[in-house]
């Protein structure tokens, strides 16, 4: 006869324990954004966020023709490679030229405005 009893007290202790579980799983589902019932429900009774058009600007400054990678895809490979070093140092040898010829310009743009009189010299 104990024997029976016992069960009755297990099967007793475990629904609150799954009902504490099962609550609690519920609770932290509640948190997710895009799986709260509760939110739902709320917006459905006329409360909570408004659904809000874009702005006019925003509207026609999207592209009607842009396809995305879906996911998983690889893009596709570039026709244009990188510089190798040598075209590297190469490239920053004509900007530190170009850099050079400029800042050249510059004092000589200088020296012709102080000798008409349109600038002072700096103290």
């Amino acid at each position: 006869m104990s024997e029976p009893s016992s069960r009755n007290h297990r099967r007793c202790g475990f629904v609150p324990r799954l009902a504490l579980v099962l609550g609690g799983l519920l609770a932290a589902g509640g948190c997710s954004g895009d799986l709260n019932a509760m939110r739902g429900a709320y917006t459905l009774a006329g409360g909570g966020p408004k659904d809000v058009k874009a702005p006019d600007f925003v509207v026609q400054s999207r592209k009607t023709d842009a396809e995305y990678l879906p996911v998983g895809v690889a893009a596709p490979a570039r026709p244009i490679s990188a510089r190798t070093a040598e075209g590297t140092r190469s490239l920053e040898n004509d900007l530190m030229g170009a850099r050079g010829r400029n800042e050249a310009k510059g004092r000589a743009a200088e020296s012709a405005a102080r000798a008409t009189g349109q600038i002072q010299p700096a103290q």
